[in-house]
């Protein structure tokens, strides 16, 4: 059943960034930089001085390592929660006897698996989502070389503490509204239909960029600084900066595209991912 649940997380993870790339892009040029005025001034200046193909830098390495990412997250998480509340995994009653407490904890546990993991990844994304008009890095592999070369092994981890505030706490909010939103739009002793996980995965992703992004902006802020961004000396000195010159606004920012960008790539990860969760686990497989 473990591998079961890590194939299941690494195919929907790789559906749903491919999907949400662009607004990705956008999202992390508006956070890193201040040169944009906003999204659409962003969106425009990236095609008008990149084409559409700016909008697309950096995806195929995600793509093929947010697989690794989500399979860690899913896995880690329903691994987590079956040890934690001694239940047994199956489809239909899936954390019946969880509390929401147990369902937070498990999320918080799969955050720091994946900090752990995915941190160098996360860094190598948004270093080529950031590259505008001047190339320092030709591709990924090009990325982490040169990372390595200039910064050493804990280069890779730049912005690792933003990256665990981030995602440790909100990994808990991530799963608490998806399994309360998915139990109360499913009849009693149903299987949850395909609005339901929908619904639920939609409002999970909301609910946490909502929550994530404040320290998003300082993640991102962080990581850029050793590819020629302003420099910082550690998370606390990147908000007393931000705040300082841009004032409480420049925490959100973001803000609306990760929510308009949330819903539907949560929404499709979540269905992708209890879809081939219970085609793998058919009785007949």
């Amino acid at each position: 059943m473990l591998f079961l649940e890590f194939i299941a997380g690494s195919i929907s993870g790789a559906a749903g960034i491919a999907f949400g790339h662009p607004l990705d892009t956008v999202k992390v040029r508006l956070q890193a930089k201040s040169m944009y005025k906003g999204i659409f001034d962003c969106v425009a200046k990236t095609y008008l001085n990149e084409g559409l193909r700016g909008f697309f830098k950096g995806m195929s390495f995600p793509v093929l390592t947010t697989g690794l990412a989500n399979s860690i997250v899913f896995g880690s998480y329903s691994n987590a929660l079956n040890y934690i509340s001694q239940s047994d995994y199956n489809l239909p009653s899936r954390c019946k006897q969880a509390s929401s407490a147990q369902v937070f904890t498990a999320g918080c546990l799969s955050g720091i698996v994946q900090v752990l993991v995915c941190a160098p990844i996360d860094l190598v994304k948004v270093r080529l989502q950031g590259q505008t008009a001047a190339e320092r890095y030709r591709g990924p592999i090009h990325c982490v070389s040169v990372i390595l070369q200039e910064e050493g092994v804990r280069g890779l981890y730049r912005g690792g503490v933003a990256l665990a505030l981030r995602d440790v706490p909100c990994y808990g909010l991530y799963f608490l509204p998806y399994e309360v939103i998915r139990k109360a739009l499913t009849e009693t002793g149903e299987e949850p239909g395909t609005f339901a996980i929908l619904m639920a995965g939609g409002v999970a992703g909301v609910v946490t960029w909502a929550c994530a992004t404040p320290m998003d902006v300082v993640k991102a802020r962080l990581q850029m600084s050793g590819a020629g961004g302003r420099q910082y000396s550690g998370v606390l000195h990147c908000m007393s900066v931000s705040l300082k010159e841009e004032g409480v606004r420049v925490f959100f920012k973001g803000l609306l595209l990760n929510s308009v960008r949330a819903f539907p790539v949560n929404a499709i990860i979540f269905l992708a991912y209890e879809s081939l969760l219970k085609i793998l686990c058919a009785p007949g497989n």
